[in-house]
């Protein structure tokens, strides 16, 4: 049986020179490398304590969905800003090349609510930071946060000091 490693491909120099980019798309296209994903990541929630779960669009979802179906719990999206069409909020956040802005429905949390944060990739931080912002504006607990993959070079975890940062696979560098 392969490993989950084994399912995500490498590409060097993408999108620039340096850049190991992780592809999560030959994860999700093998059912067998799809299954293990969500299996290890739902092991990182075993006895926590949660009410709902988040993930932003759309890599999120890929691994957010099966994991609040298997736990029986809502799923919340936060997507890019317009997409939604109830009442929002938003948060705005840096990116290597400019900003992003993403929303989440105002009446999507009750305050006190514990949730937890599902995604496929975490890197700098800064996408993960900006949706618990969104959490906590809304009186939202953040008591996790699960992702598949960890660019461990890149320091999230300094960056998000006061959370909890769960990964299945850590990688050295960016």
């Amino acid at each position: 049986m392969k490993s989950i490693e084994e399912y995500v491909t490498t590409i060097p120099d993408f999108p620039e020179k340096g850049i190991m980019f992780r592809d999560v798309t030959t994860v999700i296209k093998d059912p067998d490398g799809y299954q293990m994903a969500v299996e290890e990541m739902q092991k990182k929630l075993e006895g926590e304590e949660f009410d709902v779960i988040v993930a932003p669009e759309s890599r999120g979802y890929f691994f957010a969905s099966p994991i609040a179906c298997n736990l029986h719990k809502p799923l919340i999206p936060i997507r890019k800003k317009g997409k939604l069409p109830r009442e929002t909020v938003s948060a705005s956040y840096d990116l290597e090349y400019g900003q992003e802005e993403i929303e989440m429905h105002k009446d999507d949390l009750v305050p006190g609510q514990k949730v937890v944060i599902i995604d496929d990739l975490i890197a700098t931080g800064g996408t993960v930071e900006a949706m618990i912002g969104l959490v906590e504006s809304l009186g939202g607990i953040v008591v996790d946060n699960v992702f598949l993959m960890e660019l461990m070079g890149l320091n999230a975890r300094d960056r998000l000091s006061d959370y909890k940062v769960q990964s299945v696979i850590q990688y050295p560098g960016k």
